[in-house]
């Protein structure tokens, strides 16, 4: 593949707005970066030393990292599973990553007057893909992101089509926010299964630098009756294909004991496992930019 590279993907790129996030250009003519870390905050512990590996593995093969954790889930399938510290105490957790760990911080919103606060602690506001076309949800993330000189990452909802997210682009940029990324993390096809359209990357590319998510694409969405299931194996053969599809950064869920883990335990990616396959994809995001 050296010295080759995917047909129409260098010409989409040059309609494209690099998105920034802290520090790290995520976008065309930059290499590929991470978006990483576990589903939840599950400790302030926990969290921070999850950080400070993920950075040491991402310094060995040179990769970026954005250090990603959720203060609230939200969406979980049951009232009864775990959602994690709150915003308060989460903000101040991942404050503590950036400003110990040195690295820049995503998390999820789900209401607009969470946008604020979070835009106060985080380097990238992400709006979770069942909230794609919140219209005063991406709209408060816009208006703050655009005054804070944030990010927003939005993820492509199970239910919408590439072709849609030109409107999420749009009404972020009304909000006067273009610092925008897109994540592609599977479309339903039918009941608790995910399927990935690999030409949601190139597609999106049109609107706004693209994102694969490689462990929610292996989920069952609520497929184990009280959480998700999901197969990770499959995890690094998606990350590889979407890395070869275009996509500008990848996002990879990473615990140290998953099948521990609060959230997502049947996808979450094995923290052990992690450095091989971030240099598998590295040696394919460099084979597709040579």
């Amino acid at each position: 593949m050296r010295g080759s590279n995917p047909s129409g993907l260098r010409r989409m790129s040059e309609s494209i707005q690099r998105a920034r996030i802290g520090g790290i250009e995520i976008g065309p003519g930059r290499s590929l970066a991470l978006i990483a870390g576990p589903c939840v905050i599950e400790s302030a512990e926990h969290t921070l030393f999850l950080a400070r590996a993920l950075r040491d593995v991402c310094a060995s093969s040179g990769v970026p990292l954005v250090f990603k954790a959720s203060f609230d889930k939200a969406n979980r399938s049951s009232i009864r599973s775990f959602r994690g510290p709150g915003l308060e105490e989460g903000l101040r957790i991942l404050r503590r990553v950036r400003d110990d760990v040195g690295v820049p911080v995503l998390s999820d919103i789900h209401t607009p007057e969470q946008a604020e606060p979070a835009g106060q602690a985080l380097d990238c506001l992400q709006i979770p893909a069942f909230l794609c076309r919140q219209t005063d949800l991406l709209a408060a993330a816009a208006t703050t992101a655009a005054t804070a000189g944030k990010c927003v990452n939005v993820k492509k909802g199970q239910f919408v089509s590439p072709e849609e997210m030109r409107n999420v682009v749009e009404k972020l940029a009304e909000g006067g926010c273009r610092n925008v990324l897109l994540t592609e993390r599977g479309t339903f096809f039918g009941y608790h299964r995910l399927v990935n359209d690999m030409t949601a990357v190139p597609k999106m590319r049109k609107f706004a630098p693209v994102v694969f998510d490689a462990t929610h694409s292996c989920q069952f969405p609520g497929a184990a009756g009280h959480q998700s299931g999901g197969q990770r194996e499959f995890a690094g053969t998606l990350a590889l294909a979407g890395t070869a599809a275009g996509a500008d950064a990848l996002f990879v869920e990473v615990h140290d004991a998953p099948d521990r883990a609060k959230s997502d335990p049947a996808t979450v990616y094995p923290l052990a496992d992690f450095p091989a396959l971030l240099e598998a994809v590295v040696r394919v995001s460099r084979a597709v930019r040579a």
